[in-house]
């Protein structure tokens, strides 16, 4: 996210070290920590109740219904090329099969 490295972490660690000390360093990381669950939390529920106002379900909803009526509305012959072509593998050209009992 932010593309921070190991080495801009250690020297971030360091100063904060330097500034808040030893003795109060792990009361500020706890401190830290929890308000940045906070942070976290309120920013998932910011965007569960923008999604939920905005109406994002019903949307999806809609393109998913529009793009299967979009699938079924192909030209049956042409999604039936697409999907066999009459020279595959198995078949004679012109796509027929052989009567039973004919040998190719």
């Amino acid at each position: 996210m932010f593309d921070i490295g190991f080495a801009e972490l250690v020297v971030v660690a360091v100063v904060a070290l330097l500034v808040v000390g030893p003795e109060r360093m792990p009361e500020t990381v706890r401190t830290l920590a929890l308000w940045l669950g906070r942070l976290r939390r309120a920013a998932a529920r910011a965007v569960r109740e923008l999604e939920r106002e905005v109406g994002v379900d019903e949307i999806r909803q809609q393109l998913h219904n529009e793009e299967v009526l979009r699938r079924l509305g192909e030209d049956p012959s042409r999604a039936a090329v697409r999907r066999a072509p009459p020279h595959a593998e198995g078949q004679p050209e012109g796509g027929e099969r052989p009567a039973e009992g004919e040998r190719r």
